[in-house]
């Protein structure tokens, strides 16, 4: 039961990485009202991503591997709705960033 209980609270530390992974934008160009590449590349939305997905995909796997309780089944869905919600985020800023028009402009700078 401890070790559920570090899992829970380690998810819930992990939340504010999540959402701010979720509202950092791809393009911060875009962002501003500006039709522009922006040739940073995806490392603004992976910085906070990658330790988010790791954590919420453990957690969805570790939770839903309890059974036991119906709260654990319903947490484990929860995380992995950030997981995806997440995922989903690392593959529009990779697609952004290495996209045929990107690789192009980017190229020479």
């Amino acid at each position: 039961m401890r070790g559920m209980m570090v899992l829970y609270l380690a998810l819930i530390a992990a939340l504010p990485v999540a959402l701010l992974a979720m509202v950092v934008p791809v393009n911060s160009y875009r962002a501003q009202g500006i039709e522009a590449l922006d040739c940073d590349g995806p490392m603004s939305v992976l910085m906070y991503a990658v330790p988010a997905l790791l954590i919420y995909g453990a957690g969805a796997i570790l939770l839903y591997r309890d059974r036991r309780r119906r709260f654990h089944v319903v947490a484990a869905l929860c995380c992995l709705l950030v997981f995806c919600s997440l995922g989903w985020k690392v593959a529009s800023a990779l697609r952004e960033s290495y996209g045929s028009a990107s690789i192009e402009a980017c190229a020479s700078s």
